[in-house]
């Protein structure tokens, strides 16, 4: 009958136990909410390159497959 029981401090000690997994559970979720935000919230920007077909035959020249970004 007296395992059923707990003592004050084993009480004590499953809830601050509680609490930290909680808490870490909380902090990892929000890291994770934080990560997909910036993911889908930010673009990069375009940067320069050569259009598709403007590097054909140029040794050390790339062009992008296909550009997302505006032509200019």
């Amino acid at each position: 009958m007296s395992e059923l029981v707990s003592s004050p401090q084993a009480r004590r000690r499953k809830l601050v136990v509680g609490l930290a997994i909680g808490g870490g559970l909380l902090l990892l979720a929000g890291a994770n909410w934080h990560l997909v935000h910036v993911a889908i919230s930010s673009q990069p920007d375009c940067v320069p390159h050569l259009r598709r077909g403007e590097g054909e035959g140029r040794p050390g020249a790339y062009s992008a497959a296909r550009s997302a970004c505006q032509s200019r």
